[in-house]
């Protein structure tokens, strides 16, 4: 599993994510939770190239995940 970044807003009902770095997951990548659940999947890529902000449909609502760290598989 690599660190995909931090949920740390919700916007138009999808979860955005920073990415830590400019490595991020592609768009279509599922996300895990840290208990290795599916969070969701990344649907766009967008902001500055050095830590870009991923937007993830997720599963089970957006706000349940904000603060958490996901992963990708």
């Amino acid at each position: 599993m690599k660190r995909a970044g931090e949920v740390v807003g919700v916007a138009q009902g999808m979860a955005i994510v920073r990415a830590p770095d400019e490595s991020h997951p592609a768009i279509g990548t599922r996300l895990l939770e840290q208990d290795l659940s599916t969070a969701g999947q990344v649907v766009d890529v967008f902001g500055p190239v050095e830590q870009p902000y991923l937007s993830v449909d997720t599963t089970n609502g957006p706000a349940a995940l904000l603060g958490e760290r996901l992963y990708s598989d």
